[in-house]
């Protein structure tokens, strides 16, 4: 192997075994062990789609590996916009936006992310759908003004 190559190596001591049957026996993770990796679920998100570090695929091999502690803590989990295209792609019905949700619930509830997170993810979501249609509204409407209320949301949140 060239050393340019990186391996990833995973002890046993550092998995939970539990971890994907845990998942599945919440609502929304039961067809996670249909998953057979076939990336349609990481081709249509949109998210994948700007961050290369979140990639569907990965997250439910993590999970089946038992890498518990790796994909609760991570900020990925976070980066799921809901938008379910992963789902209505996939043919074997593999819910991957209900097993994020699962996912979230786990971190909080295992004091992996701090209770108001939810709420935190929920105001980033308003806020990016409100830029979205603003944005897309001026494009429409050529209403060049638009752009400054979108400022003004934005440093309101910060302020």
């Amino acid at each position: 192997m060239a050393d340019t190559e990186k391996t990833d190596i995973i002890l046993i001591e550092d998995t939970d075994p539990g971890f994907c049957d845990e998942v599945a026996s919440l609502p929304g993770g039961e067809n996670i062990r249909k998953c057979f990796a076939c990336g349609t679920c990481a081709a249509g998100c949109p998210v994948t789609n700007i961050d290369e570090e979140y990639n569907s695929r990965t997250l439910i091999r993590k999970i089946i590996l038992g890498l518990r502690e790796e994909v609760l803590k991570s900020p990925v989990i976070w980066f799921c916009v809901m938008c379910y295209r992963c789902y209505a792609r996939c043919p074997q019905e593999v819910n991957f936006t209900d097993i994020m949700r699962v996912l979230r619930h786990l971190a909080i509830r295992n004091n992996y992310a701090p209770a108001d997170m939810l709420a935190s993810s929920d105001d980033v979501d308003r806020c990016a759908q409100l830029l979205r249609r603003d944005m897309i509204k001026e494009r429409i409407e050529g209403r060049k003004q638009i752009i400054e209320e979108i400022k003004a949301k934005i440093s309101g949140m910060h302020g």
